[in-house]
């Protein structure tokens, strides 16, 4: 895709021919993006998308094909399409750097512009950050569950095939070890894996020709599949076949708790003490908790990832919350009716530490919050006047992901559904 300029709302459009016919569109505005609470009763939440957001603005923009569409199905009068013709957004935006955790009323994302160049990037923006942050924070918590043990992505074939790359790119950024969706790992260098399905072990006329045809081929230190038919059989078959250095065994139904004692004890029975044990089989945070005492090496994780472990988004809006009068001052703005109720003003982002462990979070309205000497400000500039200015490598990303996470206060690691694990402050 070359352009993501129609990867939005025809209201956006609409908005932008009225403005621009009354004057109004050029007015210095300050729009952004956060979520009025936590979905799904989760204690925090996890910012991802981020890169993913700055590379789909980089290619906002109407090209002839897209310009020449909308004029032939009258979304938009002339003048609109002669002003989006030169679309660039030249803004600023400012944001959490992906990672980072984020709590109610935090202002994830920050765009400072006109107001025609600045709604244009709603839907856009929403779509991108509701999904990734959803996986995020899901991810996020499946790693804790995990207590270190490795967790592995295999969910694309449970979401749409874009909605996949993205899912395991969040999750591989969150902590997840690596993914098994190719694409993911070309388009945004994340570690991949996989070894084979039952359909692998079906076409051969034997298990154990199976086994052979694997190992020949990627070694002994491959996974064997071995809940294709009797697994207590399958495990003495991949250790007679490729030897006490198996590198792991895979199981993928029944109850795993009992069968990863069951595997564990014959595999070291028959003297493969190093070979792993990897489950897989609809798992999510809960049931990989579960299985804590169990002697498991390693997870796969599917559909209850790629589909946020049943919170599929953020709950995040994109709202404007400052524009300029008409002697160009900035003067706040918010929605007051009904039970979606906001907060007018630019803000400003802090995370207050009493020894380095977060307390709360505290928002500066208007104004940056005062520090009180060990608190973190949480807004970075991302772009500044139009230009992209921040693009962390796959590896800060997880440390500092893993730094955030650090300081947060013990009870951030309970599954059980509960109010956020610090209050937020407004000043």
């Amino acid at each position: 895709m070359d352009t993501t300029a129609l990867l939005t709302d025809r209201y956006e459009l609409t908005m932008l021919q009225a403005a621009l016919a009354d004057g109004t569109a050029h007015r210095d505005s300050v729009f952004e993006l956060f979520s009025r609470r936590l979905v799904g009763g989760r204690r925090f939440g996890v910012v991802a998308g981020t890169g993913r957001l700055l590379d789909a603005l980089e290619r906002f923009h109407f090209d002839d094909a897209t310009l020449s569409w909308l004029r032939d199905a009258e979304v938009v009068d002339g003048p609109t399409l002669d002003w989006l013709a030169d679309y660039r957004f030249s803004g600023s935006i400012w944001g959490y750097r992906e990672g980072e955790v984020y709590l109610p009323q935090s202002p994830v994302l920050v765009v400072e512009s006109s107001f025609a160049e600045g709604v244009l990037l709603e839907t856009v923006f929403l779509s991108i950050l509701n999904h990734d942050s959803a996986i995020a924070s899901a991810a996020a918590r499946m790693i804790s569950a995990a207590r270190g043990r490795p967790c592995i992505e295999m969910g694309s074939r449970r979401t749409h095939d874009e909605a996949a790359v993205a899912a395991a790119r969040a999750a591989v950024l969150t902590g997840f070890a690596s993914t098994s969706n190719l694409e993911a790992g070309r388009r945004h260098a994340v570690p991949t894996t996989g070894t084979s399905a039952h359909a692998f072990t079906l076409l051969h006329d034997t298990e154990r020709d199976a086994f052979r045809a694997q190992v020949d081929s990627l070694g002994v230190g491959t996974t064997l599949l071995v809940d294709t038919y009797d697994i207590r059989e399958a495990i003495e078959v991949a250790v007679e076949v490729a030897g006490p250095d198996l590198g792991a065994v895979r199981i993928d139904s029944g109850d795993l708790v009992s069968l990863a004692h069951q595997v564990r004890a014959q595999l070291d029975g028959l003297g493969a003490t190093g070979t792993r044990i990897i489950v897989t089989s609809d798992l999510d945070e809960h049931t990989i908790a579960a299985l804590a005492a169990a002697p498991v090496d390693g997870y796969g994780v599917g559909t209850s990832l790629v589909t946020g472990s049943g919170v599929p988004t953020s709950g995040f809006v994109y709202k404007l919350v400052a524009r300029s009068d008409d002697d160009g001052t900035m003067v706040p703005v918010a929605k007051k009716s009904s039970d979606k109720v906001s907060v007018g003003g630019r803000k400003y982002a802090l995370r207050r530490r009493t020894e380095g462990v977060a307390v709360a979070e505290v928002i500066g309205v208007g104004t940056p919050p005062s520090d009180d000497g060990d608190d973190r400000e949480l807004l970075v500039e991302l772009v500044r006047d139009g230009e992209r200015v921040h693009a962390p490598t796959n590896e800060q990303i997880l440390a500092h992901h893993r730094a955030a996470l650090a300081e947060l206060p013990a009870e951030a690691g309970q599954l059980s559904p509960g109010g956020p694990v610090i209050e937020t402050v407004l000043q």
